[in-house]
């Protein structure tokens, strides 16, 4: 089995997302939450129970789409690698969006509700998120935390 902390990193808050996958169980989300980036940086350092049994961390990686940036992604790109330090001396990994897009949705194409729509027909399909009665396994899965799961399932099917 292989535990991955997937990161969404932004320049305030970022959401995590841990992730178990297990060759004869599958894959299961096990934990996930949008923290502010001090809280996570404790966590990834050790501090709070999020690293317990990690075997690797994944940030989603920075990268230029030809259009001018501002300075909130500057500082999303220094709090990532804050984030990349905190976490040694576990394996860190950085995976772009381009690849999680071409890996799940097969086209740079795709925007957030393609990736959304791949991930819940991953895990089942309408019954993966359910409802609160009957909750699926994407249950409460939200916001930036659904780039987290896309970067935890690449980086899982690429590399795990």
């Amino acid at each position: 089995m292989t535990v991955i902390v997937a990161i969404d990193p932004g320049p305030v808050q970022s959401a995590w997302l841990r992730f178990a996958t297990h060759p004869l169980t599958g894959d299961r989300v096990e934990s996930f939450a949008i923290w502010p980036n001090d809280e996570l940086l404790r966590g990834l350092r050790g501090d709070l129970h999020l690293m317990r049994g990690v075997d690797i961390v994944v940030i989603e990686k920075i990268e230029a789409f030809g259009m001018a940036v501002g300075a909130e992604v500057f500082e999303t790109v220094y709090v990532s690698g804050q984030m990349a330090e905190a976490a040694r001396p576990l394996t860190v990994d950085r995976l772009g969006r381009k690849a999680v897009k071409i890996h799940l949705c097969g086209s740079m194409r795709a925007k957030d509700p393609n990736i959304r729509q791949s991930l819940i027909d991953r895990f089942g399909g309408p019954d993966a998120i359910g409802k609160k009665a009957k909750p699926g396994p994407l249950y409460g899965v939200a916001g930036d935390v659904w780039s987290a799961l896309a970067v935890a399932c690449t980086w899982s099917d690429l590399h795990g």
